[in-house]
């Protein structure tokens, strides 16, 4: 037996308006459709959580629309029952599609119990989520560049890629700084190498024979700053990462139990 609701409402979220449809039983008999349009300023969003508590709504649905039911969900979720629902899930109303219908159309089902709910974490889980998302963020912007850093020494005919599996790592690193004051000797950068990269020493002098031109050089330092920049950026974000995950340090011990699952030291640092 399917859930009715008897104080609902479905919401049509947009980025400057959220269409509000409010389901209430009619004294008279059957159900009273109240509807209101309100901007999405904080402000307005307030103004919305009091119009629907004055209507005794208890259940809210909405769709996953983009980031623009984020503002709204975070307004109304201590105080009603939030159900995001994913907008395929969800059949618009037959004939023509405007936002007024198509939030009454979310209210009926909700009244009905027909939406599924989409999992939400709670708000801790959350922050965790969001700080994880921005540092892959930067992670991956921080590889486009060490990208351009391989094609700059390619065109300068500079092969190091070749022989070393990252150019930014810290052998790489020192033979770039020496490639950028104007050290023109191969012999004397491969020298630069540490690890298991210096027995790769005859390899690496051949690599870093090139055409390097003043142009190169200031493009590899520009690149090598903002290298540096993502890598301080990505530390911080470590930091922070470490301090939401210290309430549920139990479970971060579980999981790093699972073979192939790890903690990141923050860094990649290869020789």
């Amino acid at each position: 037996m399917r859930v009715v609701y008897t104080h609902c409402a479905g919401l049509d979220v947009h980025k400057r308006t959220v269409v509000a449809c409010c389901l209430t039983p009619d004294p008279q008999g059957g159900w009273r459709h109240e509807t209101r349009t309100f901007p999405t300023m904080t402000v307005d969003l307030l103004a919305l959580a009091d119009w629907l508590r004055e209507r005794d709504v208890t259940h809210i649905a909405l769709e996953s629309t983009g980031e623009y039911w984020r503002p709204v969900f975070n307004i109304l979720e201590a105080e009603f029952e939030m159900l995001l629902v994913n907008a395929a899930h969800v059949k618009n109303v037959p004939g023509r599609k405007t936002d007024v219908r198509d939030a009454q159309w979310l209210a009926e089902l909700l009244q009905h119990g027909l939406l599924r709910a989409s999992f939400i974490p709670p708000v801790p889980v959350r922050e965790l989520r969001d700080l994880v998302r921005h540092r892959s963020n930067f992670v991956r912007e921080r590889a486009t560049l060490t990208n351009r850093v391989q094609k700059v020494l390619e065109a300068a005919n500079i092969k190091l890629a070749s022989v070393a599996t990252d150019v930014c790592g810290v052998s790489g690193r020192r033979m770039l700084e020496a490639i950028i004051a104007g050290d023109a000797d191969p012999a004397a950068m491969a020298e630069l190498a540490r690890g298991r990269l210096r027995t790769k020493r005859d390899e690496l002098a051949k690599a870093l024979e090139g055409r390097v031109r003043p142009h190169h050089r200031f493009v590899l330092s520009e690149l090598l700053c903002q290298i540096d920049s993502f890598d301080e950026t990505i530390t911080r974000f470590d930091e922070q990462i470490g301090e939401a995950c210290r309430p549920f340090a139990c479970a971060v011990e579980r999981l790093d139990t699972i073979p192939g699952v790890g903690r990141s030291d923050g860094g990649d640092d290869r020789l």
